[in-house]
């Protein structure tokens, strides 16, 4: 019920305000010039103005008029003066002493007459305009480099007829020939927007006769290209990098796209907004930003995992341009694996996951990285007190092939040695990370790119056991665009992520311990643009994992370790989506799709066979079947759907709900509540089914002052079946028979999250509040011991409040703070209550599962960035960040442990970050 109330006073707020009227205009002109008039006539509607600013340099309008039509300010503005205006195709021509024909405009623009002043007074494309169309318009791109030419789209013709065309091109940025991704595109005249897919491409239908098209983007400038449409074609545009004053307000489509969006729980984050956000060390770090997101929470500090509403850090697919990371950190979890300075954007799907997305229950996380510069050779450089980074992008082909690459690595151990503990003396820890990105544009329908990636780690504590672990990963990908309304994209890639423990301490016990994924994976999306309601999705992929559970075998010529090795194991997990973003009327569009998945369990392997209806435990074996290479042991299939609803109720308010069901098919098994180098994998078999999930949201999405203020509201309710936990005393590596050692349980999470978002102005960030909890239950008694006497109990990642505050003052184009303060109720444990003698010894009696809690966590950082100059021409750009990680200096626990200390069970708590840690570095870019 509380969950409820606080939805229903959310709407209240929400709905409070009065809505929007259609195209009304409201205006307060004091002494304007007409350069103001028209930019602010201009932000409010979908009208373009034309004139001769040398005609109006003497016009000043002094003028109030609240929610009134065009026509009436216009009357208003030029009353009593020599001016006039005409209203053409949402155009405004404004004129002095004499007026536009707009008859004669008509028929310019319906293609019947050619009159040389009024396409001139219009813009019109000459006949040898590079923008103007040639016979092969259709199969040739258009390159639209101007605002100020009409540009011909189609097979000119002497009259146009009624009807459609389809419009398909790429934006990119006019300095990198990088695509420029999630931009909106708007016609006025529809009413009716798209925006750029990953590949800066977009599709659009329009009305055949003259059109203008409005083009925005995060942080370019906005733009817009005049078109004559005659048929279907294709138009390329270049897009300005925009650099605002400081006062400035801009007001973009894109701010409304958390309004207009179909998705609910998606966020997107673009590398410069990550890293304004202030981390340890000054190392700008990927995963420390999605952290501060409503509903995204990790288990502490250095901490490698996070959890989405209530999901384990197992339920999440994180992909790097498209290739699967199992492991996302560096450095004990200090950093996260991608390089910040190769990094392009960053998309979290909470609610809405795309049905081309499975094998996970709580969320995607995408993280892409830049194509390199087309046009020239740049790079950076950075040197921090950890780590330094260096990359290098350019061209191979001028506008066709380019590359980026980069590089990190770590001098960590002055750090390990600095400690005052004499057991770190002979400590270390390294890692380095290598990306290389190539991208071949083969022609106007064919473009090719090639990803790959490899990170390496490496630790020693006290000089007795060493860790190492590691990612590798390959993807290609094709794109081809079989016409105007259908592109596919063919993507294939090779992952692999290992980790290895050895230790010689002593030499006959010597021993190292290797644990290895591989996955080869197939995917193929096509994208038919049915019509500007309907838009379908349709794919298939297929991943084949090969996994080696586990093996410990001596090491050293002196080693008497006896060999252990796990049998290996492989599985194909496939499926096949479709999907119809549908736009039902002009406010209600809705999202439906399908996703049908199959997993298979191959051989060889030897599954146990466990009597009916009791615990699969050891006694109840009742034999064991053998398969061999290839043979397909157990299959398990099942739907999945993805739907979403949006609906309109003004130009900045709208209400959203989604329904998704998913399927795991790929355990983790592990002791702790992060992911941790000595974590295992476990594939479903017969055994140990997959995990499922359903969730149902609800969601209020509401814009103030102009779009520079985003709200939001979403509240979830989440189920979760055959969600793996651990019998006491539960052996989780080298365990041959893993099934006897865990419990599939059943779980609910629910819960709402508030977030506010400022995205212009000196001050600018967010803040975010969520409660949520996530409870687990095991109350079968033929499935095995009961968990808390079959009642429900937190999940050891359970903190019902999280706070999180982001904020970025911007002093001068040179100097700048930025701050990050964070809170949230310590996570569940379980604790020794009270202590007893039994057999002649102490023993211990504890809590119920997850009973208490450590305490409440809370972190303030700060940080500064100085930037030397801003020459244009400056071939070096530097600039310093100096900051304090944990400003208070609070003792945060990660966690307690217990010791058996002189006969008595002692209490400690560890906490990971115990004082202020400031942090410099230095930036360098060329």
């Amino acid at each position: 019920m509380k969950l409820f109330y606080l939805l229903i006073v959310s709407f209240l707020f929400f709905i409070a305000p009065s809505f929007a009227q259609d195209r009304l205009i409201t205006v307060n002109f004091q002494q304007a010039g007409i350069k103001q008039v028209v930019a602010d006539i201009e932000r409010q509607s979908d009208y373009y103005f034309y004139y001769d600013a040398a005609q109006f340099d003497s016009l000043r309008v002094t003028l109030t008029a609240e929610r009134k039509p065009l026509t009436a300010i216009l009357d208003e503005a030029f009353k009593n003066t020599a001016y006039k205006y005409t209203i053409n195709y949402r155009q405004v021509f404004l004129t002095k002493a004499r007026v536009i024909d707009a008859t004669v405009v008509d028929q310019y623009f319906a293609g019947t007459v050619s009159n040389a002043p009024v396409a001139a007074a219009v813009a019109g494309a000459g006949a040898n305009d590079p923008g103007r169309a040639n016979d092969d318009t259709k199969e040739k791109a258009v390159d639209a480099v101007s605002e100020n030419k009409v540009y011909a789209i189609g097979i000119p013709t002497n009259r146009i007829t009624p009807g459609k065309a389809t419009l398909t091109g790429y934006l990119r940025d006019i300095k990198s020939g990088e695509p420029v991704v999630g931009a909106s595109i708007y016609i006025p005249a529809t009413q009716q927007g798209v925006a750029t897919d990953p590949f800066g491409f977009y599709t659009v239908t329009l009305p055949k006769g003259a059109n203008t098209m409005q083009i925005k983007g995060m942080g370019m400038r906005d733009t817009k290209r005049q078109l004559m449409v005659y048929g279907d074609g294709k138009l390329n545009i270049e897009m300005q990098e925009q650099v605002t004053t400081l006062k400035e307000v801009k007001i973009s489509a894109e701010k409304v796209a958390n309004v207009r969006s179909t998705e609910m729980g998606v966020t997107r984050l673009d590398i410069k907004a990550i890293k304004q956000v202030p981390t340890v060390f000054g190392e700008t770090d990927v995963l420390r930003v999605v952290l501060t997101l409503p509903g995204v929470q990790s288990v502490g500090e250095a901490s490698t995992g996070f959890n989405v509403r209530g999901g384990a850090a197992d339920q999440n697919l994180i992909l790097f341009n498209d290739a699967t990371i199992y492991n996302p950190a560096h450095f004990f979890g200090f950093f996260s694996a991608f390089d910040p300075d190769l990094v392009k954007d960053v998309e979290l799907y909470k609610s809405t996951i795309p049905e081309k997305y499975g094998g996970r229950l709580s969320s995607v996380l995408e993280v892409n990285n830049r194509e390199g510069n087309r046009k020239k050779y740049t790079g950076a450089a950075s040197l921090g007190l950890l780590t330094s980074r260096l990359y290098v992008e350019g061209p191979i082909d001028t506008n066709k092939t380019s590359f980026i690459f980069g590089g990190r690595t770590t001098y960590a151990d002055w750090l390990l040695k600095s400690l005052k503990q004499p057991s770190y003396k002979n400590s270390s820890a390294s890692f380095y990370d290598l990306n290389l990105g190539i991208n071949h544009t083969i022609n106007e329908k064919n473009q090719l790119y090639l990803s790959a990636y490899i990170s390496s780690d490496g630790f020693k504590l006290n000089g007795d056991t060493s860790y190492n672990y590691g990612n590798r990963n390959l993807s290609l990908k094709w794109r081809h665009t079989f016409n105007n309304k259908l592109f596919a994209v063919f993507s294939g890639g090779y992952d692999y992520y290992m980790y290895g423990i050895k230790s010689d301490v002593s030499p006959i016990n010597g021993y190292k311990f290797d644990f290895n994924i591989r996955q080869l994976n197939f995917r193929t999306d096509f994208n038919y643009y049915l019509n500007p309601k309907n838009t379908l999705n349709i794919g298939v992929n297929s991943i084949l994992y090969k996994l080696n559970p586990g093996a410990n075998l001596p090491w050293g010529e002196k080693s008497i370790v006896k060999p252990d090795i796990v049998p290996a194991e492989q599985a194909l997990e496939s499926a096949l989506y479709i999907g119809d973003k549908m736009d039902l009327t002009s406010n209600l569009s809705v999202n439906l799709g399908m996703r049908f998945s199959m997993f298979n369990y191959l051989g060889p392997q030897t599954v146990n066979t466990y009597a009916p209806g009791l615990p699969t435990t050891q006694y109840n074996v009742t034999g064991a079947n053998t398969y061999g290479s290839g043979s397909v042991i157990k299959t398990y299939a099942n739907p999945e759907i993805r739907t979403s609803v949006r609906y309109i109720i003004s130009d900045d308010f709208s209400v959203k709900a989604s329904y998704n069901t998913l399927r795991q098919y790929i355990h983790l098994l592990s002791n702790t509540t992060a992911i941790s180098p000595t974590d295992v994998w476990k594939l479903s078999d017969p055994n140990i089914k997959p995990q499922k999930g359903s969730q149902v949201s609800l969601g209020l999405y509401r814009n103030f002052k102009s779009n520079t203020i985003e709200t939001s509201v979403e509240a979830y309710y989440k189920t979760l079946d055959n969600y793996l936990d651990y019998r006491s005393g539960a052996k989780l590596v080298l365990n041959h028979n893993i099934e006897n050692d865990v419990l599939p349980v059943k779980g609910k999470s629910y819960g709402i999250e508030f977030f506010l978002k400022k995205t212009t102005g000196k001050l600018n960030g967010w803040i975010s509040y969520t409660y949520s909890r996530i409870l687990l239950q095991q109350n079968d008694k033929n499935l095995g011991e009961l968990i808390n006497n079959g009642n429900w109990y937190a999940a050891n990642y359970d903190k019902p409040h999280a706070v999180n505050l982001i904020g970025n003052y911007r002093f001068s184009h040179r100097y700048s703070i930025s701050f990050n303060g964070v809170y949230s109720t310590g996570r569940p444990i379980t604790l020794p209550i009270t202590r007893f003698y039994y057999a002649g010894s102490e023993r211990i009696f504890y809590s119920d599962r997850n009973q208490y809690r450590i305490p409440d966590y809370f972190r303030f950082d700060l940080s500064a960035t100085f930037e030397p100059n801003h020459r244009i021409n400056q071939r070096f750009h530097s600039s310093w960040t100096v900051g304090i990680y944990n400003l208070t200096g609070r003792h945060n626990p990660y966690s307690t442990y217990y010791v058996s200390e002189g006969g008595k069970v002692n209490g400690y708590q560890l906490s990971i970050f115990a004082s202020a840690i400031p942090f410099v570095s230095y930036n360098i870019r060329f």
